[in-house]
């Protein structure tokens, strides 16, 4: 078996998503920003996500994704199964020849090693990743910023621009009316 970044990612994203779906969906794009991911990637990720049944999308303004089960009722196996392509076998680039031999000789010891991390990863949740987050500290911010964050109307500092006094013409079309002499 192998995991490869991408089984990562997903699984990093996925916990991203639990930790912020509560207030509405999560758009694509504030994962990407917080994991550092290209959003073509994570596209390409989630839509195998939906795929597996794992997630669910909402179109439209406000739109994003939720998760499709109850983060207790995902597996971090069912996430890497979901990414990755592992159905063939990691041996296939071997020649037959070198391939057989290699089964039979250490066959047992990578059927025993693939078997218990598969069975690790299917007893570790999506739920319980989430908890280790909250309990390193990361800060979930809701979707409505608070009110001390919010934007107030601050004083300008710039003086108010004084009015031109009478008699003075106040554009360019005014100069062009008074006559010569009191342009002067």
């Amino acid at each position: 078996m192998r995991i490869t970044t991408r089984g990562q990612l997903a699984v990093s994203a996925m916990t991203d998503l639990a930790l912020r779906q509560q207030m509405r969906p999560v758009a694509l794009s504030t994962i990407s920003a917080r994991q550092g991911t290209s959003l073509s990637y994570l596209e390409q990720l989630f839509s195998a996500l939906r795929r597996a049944g794992l997630v669910d999308s909402t179109r439209g303004p406000g739109g994003g994704y939720t998760l499709a089960r109850r983060a207790d009722q995902v597996s971090v196996a069912d996430i890497i199964l979901a990414v990755e392509n592992l159905k063939g076998d990691d041996t296939q680039s071997l020649a037959q020849g070198q391939a057989a031999q290699m089964k039979a000789m250490t066959g047992e010891l990578w059927i025993t090693f693939n078997s218990r991390v598969m069975d690790y990863l299917q007893s570790v949740t999506l739920a319980e990743l989430v908890t280790q987050e909250l309990a390193r500290g990361v800060v979930v911010e809701s979707g409505e910023p608070a009110p001390q964050q919010r934007a107030r109307a601050v004083p300008s500092a710039k003086p108010k621009p004084r009015l031109a006094g009478l008699g003075v013409p106040n554009s360019v079309f005014a100069l062009g009316s008074m006559p010569l002499m009191q342009r002067r």
